[in-house]
């Protein structure tokens, strides 16, 4: 990929295994709004970036303000994980293996967001049991009610919210796994920030012990918000797809598909995970 600032925005040519669409619509995150035809808005670290792709050139801007060259580099190619060349894994892990060539060639645009771990941590407790719609309006209603602008509101701004407060955003039955979650990461019982030293067993562990994250969901922080690509979420779709294509529509349970995935994929596994997520919810 090659880029330029022009006028305020960046305008990047050349991009490979990059579409935007399939990046954000494909479960990982949920403040994204989609505008037009590969033309998107998010929010992510505090900004308002919009997005407007048209084949392999696409152009990043703020909304209010322009976006200078040097914070693109710091702040968005990691964010979307740029610098990563996904011809390289596709190969390894759709080699000898058609159903996953199957997923990839589906969506080849995925990319894996590096995403916030704090803000992964609640998103994903509100999603359990619940649609994308619904995910997206209640983390809008937390931010509009504890955070500044269109920031995440960081564990202090939370401190002091009550089941209460998160009952009244529409969170249902998930208040009280926020309130244990804040509780967790104020201790300092739980990390939220990337920490590449915490083994990813013991990170799992640290996520078990909030009140309301099983496997799955502690499955999908550890992806999603620590980068952990050795991770492999398992839920319904995930399940189906599984069982349906490589275990002969047999009944398999989680832990054997993990060992399945490990072996297949090994380090890969997340991404394995993602093609194969999108492709079975878009073709179930």
């Amino acid at each position: 990929m090659k880029y330029i600032e022009k006028n305020g925005k960046i305008l990047a040519t050349n991009l490979q295994q990059f579409n935007i669409g399939q990046i954000l619509e494909c479960g990982q995150c949920f403040r994204f709004e989609k505008l037009g035809e590969d033309f998107y808005s998010l929010v992510a670290f505090g900004q308002c970036l919009f997005v407007q792709q048209n084949g392999s050139r696409a152009e990043f801007w703020y909304e209010n303000a322009p976006l200078p060259l040097g914070e693109f580099e710091r702040v968005w190619l990691d964010y979307f994980d740029i610098k990563r060349d996904y011809g390289v894994i596709q190969a390894k892990i759709a080699h000898s293996d058609p159903i996953m060539r199957r997923a990839v060639d589906f969506a080849p645009g995925i990319r894996l967001l590096n995403q916030d771990p704090w803000e992964m941590l609640i998103s994903f407790i509100i999603s359990q049991n619940n649609r994308i719609p619904q995910i997206k309006q209640v983390i809008k209603n937390i931010c509009e009610a504890f955070g500044e602008g269109c920031a995440f509101p960081t564990p202090q701004q939370l401190a002091n919210a009550t089941a209460e407060d998160f009952r009244a955003l529409k969170v249902g039955f998930r208040d009280k796994y926020l309130v244990d979650a804040v509780a967790h990461v104020l201790s300092g019982n739980l990390k939220a920030q990337r920490d590449k030293s915490i083994a990813t067993a013991d990170l799992r562990e640290q996520l078990l012990a909030v009140k309301g994250i099983g496997e799955k969901v502690a499955h999908c922080i550890l992806l999603m918000g620590y980068g952990r690509h050795d991770s492999f979420p398992v839920d319904v779709w995930v399940q189906r797809v599984m069982e349906r294509l490589y275990f002969d529509d047999k009944k398999t349970s989680v832990a054997k598909i993990h060992q399945f995935a490990a072996e297949q994929w090994g380090e890969n596994a997340a991404f394995a995970n993602q093609y194969l997520f999108h492709y079975i919810r878009m073709n179930p």
